[in-house]
């Protein structure tokens, strides 16, 4: 029906038809799939999620005299330093540290704060002051010792969010079957199955409306934070060979994307940190996808509902990799609050912000209406077989 290009073009002429994927889905209901397919040029998605597997790549610049930066902490919280002298790597989970740089030795001696990198990230976005404490390695061209001093965006010459693992396709629901409370990446799960935590948004998730990653590939250019940003290349765990149903989306977490973005014109609006009670730092990060409708089956899979997406309802309270589960649930029944599980209710919360998610894909289709975001073609296709290779194997040394 339509190129890419052809679709660029009416989005600079800002004479593009933009529906968010919910305009897609109401639009499909009331007048079908080829009708839809005439008059959209394009499709906007988005989450807000937790996405622990993020992180800031921070060049600092020299000083004077120079220093090979070892080890550093902002704002208390650790850096990875193993790169050039002044780079620094920033992760969302790192958790802040005690003030002689030793972790904490058990919870009651953690710093009252709970503060992690996800924070320092959306303070620097922010455009707060953070403060930088570094050691470094003495050698004949980097002279000095230590280093002392608070940064900003404004200060520091590279700040961009390159985060190894985003937008799950799908995930799971998390319960627990046992006696006593689990804090867990979901969330504390109360025993004897008093509730249950699920993650993805479900129909309006980006890659639950693309499920063999058409559309999307390495070079794809998305809303992340609040700014552009590309797919950079396919995440870690990304599991492709899931299992799916007939409509090709996965019975469980699946297909992940390596995201990149310049921090510097990001809003810490869609950057958050947030701290996990008796688990640890992540970060609420909004990332938006948009699809160019090429083709009626682009309608076609953005038409997908709730009622026919599902995820598995896992049981933590076996400490294993492997954990028994209590079968699939449709993201339908998640949202209405409550799941039967063996013939019980239990109460069911989700990580997402559905709101915000909206919001998302709302401020990426007013984006490209303005004429301000056009679409990219991929330079090449994410891959569609990876197999996931668990760590069984005991080794002794």
């Amino acid at each position: 029906m339509r190129s890419l290009a052809e679709i660029n073009e009416k989005i600079l002429q800002k004479k593009a038809t933009v529906f968010t994927v919910d305009e897609v889905k109401a639009q499909v209901a009331e007048l079908g799939i080829a009708e839809v397919a005439k008059k959209v040029d394009v499709i906007t998605t988005g989450t807000f999620e937790p996405m622990e597997s993020s992180g800031a790549m921070i060049n600092l610049g020299h000083t004077d005299p120079p220093i090979k930066i070892r080890r550093a902490w902002l704002d208390g919280v650790p850096v990875y330093s193993g790169f050039g002298a002044v780079d620094l790597y920033l992760g969302a989970s790192s958790t802040v540290e005690t003030k002689d740089g030793e972790e904490p030795r058990s919870r009651k001696a953690a710093p009252k704060i709970l503060r992690g990198g996800g924070h320092v990230i959306e303070d620097l976005i922010a455009g707060k002051a953070v403060h930088l404490r570094a050691e470094g390695q003495v050698t004949d061209c980097y002279p000095r010792a230590t280093f002392e001093t608070t940064i900003s965006r404004e200060t520091i010459n590279q700040f961009y969010l390159f985060n190894p693992r985003n937008l799950y396709q799908n995930f799971i629901v998390g319960v627990n079957g046992g006696d006593r409370t689990l804090f867990t990446y979901l969330g504390p799960l109360q025993p004897r199955l008093a509730n249950a935590v699920y993650s993805n948004p479900g129909a309006i998730s980006p890659l639950l409306n693309d499920p063999d990653l058409q559309l999307v590939g390495i070079g794809t250019r998305i809303f992340l934070g609040g700014a552009i940003g590309y797919v950079a290349w396919e995440g870690t765990q990304h599991f492709p060979i899931q299992k799916r149903l007939p409509n090709r989306t996965p019975i469980g977490p699946a297909a992940t994307l390596a995201l990149i973005g310049d921090a510097k014109q990001m809003d810490s609006r869609w950057v958050r940190g947030c701290y996990f009670k008796n688990y640890g730092p992540s970060m609420m990060l909004g990332v938006g996808v948009p699809f160019p409708v090429l083709n009626e089956e682009v309608i076609a899979r953005c038409a997908v509902l709730d009622k026919e997406l599902v995820a598995p309802i896992v049981d933590f309270s076996i400490p294993r990799r492997v954990r028994p589960t209590f079968g699939l649930v449709s993201y339908a029944q998640l949202k209405s609050g409550r799941i039967a599980i063996e013939g019980k209710t239990v109460r069911t919360a989700p990580l997402a912000s559905m709101f915000l998610s909206r919001q998302v894909a709302l401020e990426l289709k007013q984006w490209i209406e303005a004429g301000t975001f056009t679409l990219t073609e991929p330079v090449s296709p994410i891959p569609m077989e990876r197999s996931f290779l668990p760590q069984d194997r005991w080794t002794e040394f």
